[in-house]
């Protein structure tokens, strides 16, 4: 029988089976896609996430994915704020579908077995066990038809994402009612003023977010409330530029060269952090739009967690306390950042809260440039 089985192959999945696979554990991860494969994000890993991956042993060859990040430029209500991360902190702009390849190809390296075109269902319950205990996976093949396939796992990591099949499936997960956002990304060329910062450029009810990911090419990701103008994607995006003074103007000669991708609704909150015998990992324990660009940081550490805690099931056997052992412990770790979040974006739906920020930057633009710092985990 499988030690660990996790299901989900983007960055949570893979840092939870590499940190499960080098400490000896058989795992199995699961995707219903190949690799590589696309992905709707902002492209970026703060510098908080590079230290990370870092301090895990992960850096080599990181930084030849993307482009650096040198520090962060955010505007609202006609102030823009500039902040650099000091000289030995950077981030990283890097594709989803680079780094979600690099990062598989680490964990199978260390020992991890991966497993593609598989479709999770539900989770697989211990039905002979005296409480309900998951005890693996039941699956199917995708494009393929008939016979489930029922997979045995000592403990199951859930890396299935923001609608994660199996926190929804026994009652996990839970759609709130503000924030209701969607987002809406695409790649463009000819962009004006294209440099080595991010770019976070607000307005209440939405913001606009720039990251260059080649010498010509950036990641533009529009996130709106639940009713955006436009009749299409690409003019929602279109109208959400053009009502920005800020940035319109340099978007005169921009191309888009990409379908535009559409994700929503963003936010969803968990009731706890797994069942017996299945643990929550990356956005499936929980997602907001990570306008804070700190989502990936956050993704990995409690993707660690879950690994650890999964680890410990493994060499005591004890189901029963390991889903409020990971909850304190991501409380602990990642709950700080999490509340730094939700209050920024609550800030972003309202208009007189975007223009009392507006007037504060410019009467004191070091409490913003601390404040993308800290966002940034460069502080």
């Amino acid at each position: 029988m499988l030690d660990v089985l996790i299901a989900g192959a983007g960055p949570a999945g893979s840092i939870a089976a590499w940190t499960a696979a080098r400490a000896g554990a058989r795992v199995l991860i699961v995707d219903r896609d190949t690799f590589p494969r696309d992905k709707l994000c902002g492209d970026t890993l703060n510098p908080g996430a590079i230290g990370l991956l870092h301090a895990m042993g992960l850096g080599d060859g990181l930084a030849a994915l993307g482009r650096p990040i040198a520090g962060m430029v955010v505007s609202g209500a006609g102030v823009a704020v500039r902040a650099r991360y000091a000289a030995e902190r950077s981030g990283l702009a890097v594709t989803r579908k680079v780094l979600d390849a690099w990062l598989l190809e680490r964990a199978i390296a260390a020992g991890a077995h991966f497993e593609p075109g598989l479709i999770v269902r539900r989770p697989l319950f211990d039905e002979s066990a005296a409480a309900p205990i998951v005890r693996g996976l039941v699956m199917a093949r995708r494009g393929a038809s008939g016979d489930t396939i029922r997979m045995p796992g000592v403990i199951t990591i859930a890396a299935d994402g923001r609608a994660s099949t199996l926190a929804r499936s026994v009652g996990l997960s839970v759609p709130p009612l503000r924030p209701r956002r969607w987002a809406f990304g695409a790649y463009a060329s000819g962009i004006d003023g294209v440099s080595d910062l991010g770019e976070m450029h607000v307005s209440a009810g939405r913001y606009v977010g720039i990251a260059r990911v080649t010498e010509d090419l950036a990641n533009v990701c529009v996130v709106t409330g639940p009713r955006p103008e436009g009749g299409t994607p690409l003019e929602i995006m279109r109208r959400a530029i053009a009502a920005n003074p800020s940035i319109r103007a340099r978007f005169d000669r921009a191309t888009f060269e990409s379908p535009v991708r559409v994700l929503g609704p963003l936010a969803v909150d968990t009731r706890a952090a797994g069942v017996d015998g299945m643990l929550l990992a990356g956005d499936a324990a929980g997602f907001v739009d990570p306008m804070t660009g700190d989502g990936m940081h956050l993704a990995i550490q409690g993707a660690v967690l879950a690994a650890q805690e999964a680890l410990g099931v493994l060499e005591s056997g004890d189901y029963a306390g390991a889903v409020m052992r990971l909850a304190l412990a991501r409380r602990k770790t990642i709950g700080p950042k999490q509340r730094f979040g939700r209050g920024v974006r609550r800030l972003v739906e309202s208009p007189t809260a975007v223009a009392a920020a507006a007037m504060s930057a410019r009467v004191a633009p070091g409490l913003v440039r601390w404040a993308i710092r800290y966002a940034g985990d460069a502080a």
